[in-house]
């Protein structure tokens, strides 16, 4: 008699062949792993230094730049402030965003009545926008609605607080007397202001007089304090 013949069944030869197939698929995805950690890896390298420097340019250049601009800030449809300058550059790019006016800047300062209450002026002016405050440097000179005129090289407006401030040398003169001194507080209308270490009063009389004394020295402004001083909330 004949042995039967060993018939494999089509399943069991199926379910033979499964794990080499399973072995496959994942030698296969392996290898796309692999391929992704490496294209990874080499986009993770550190920027060169051309490229740092070219970010960097990018910050220096101006987004906006206008000329001859007159700008007016309103308030419930009233008129807060308003400014006139040769040239305006605004920096979006920045760390910290800044509108720069390098030509010069006349601000003035308006009451509810839409009447100047003061104005300023500079060679030199920086608005830094997320702060709300202006840096306005180089011959500046503020006058409030009594005449009195405020010179100094340095001078910071908190709009938000609505305070100018100066922790440089100030000269104040008014219709009776020049006063000078170190360190300035005011409210932005300058109405009620503060030298908080003075150096000299003179009386104008004593200057349409000739009575002043001759040998008293000049006060000489010092050179810039680069950073910007801060405000106590007193």
């Amino acid at each position: 008699m004949r042995e039967p013949q060993y018939e494999p069944d089509n399943n069991c030869a199926h379910l033979k062949t499964a794990p080499l197939y399973r072995i496959k698929i994942i030698k296969a995805s392996s290898i796309f792993i692999l391929l992704a950690l490496m294209v990874s890896v080499s986009s993770c390298k550190p920027n060169r230094p051309e490229e740092i420097q070219e970010l960097t340019n990018r910050e220096e250049l101006p987004s906006l730049i206008l000329h001859d601009l007159t700008a007016t800030i309103t308030d419930s449809g009233k008129i807060k402030y308003q400014f006139i300058t040769p040239e305006m550059l605004q920096f979006d790019q920045r760390k910290e965003p800044t509108i720069e006016f390098p030509k010069g800047l006349h601000l003035f300062v308006y009451n509810n009545e839409q009447e100047v209450d003061a104005q300023i002026k500079s060679n030199e002016a920086i608005y830094y926008q997320d702060d709300d405050l202006w840096e306005l440097r180089n011959d500046v000179e503020a006058v409030n609605t009594d005449g009195d005129v405020i010179n100094t090289e340095l001078l910071f407006w908190d709009a938000q607080k609505e305070i100018i401030y100066s922790d440089q040398f100030i000269k104040i003169t008014t219709d009776t007397e020049i006063i000078t001194g170190y360190g300035f507080e005011s409210d932005e209308r300058m109405q009620n202001y503060i030298i908080k270490n003075i150096s000299g009063i003179l009386q104008v009389d004593d200057i349409q007089t000739g009575t002043a004394s001759a040998d008293e020295p000049e006060e000489i402004a010092p050179e810039i304090n680069q950073q910007r001083p801060t405000i106590s909330e007193d």
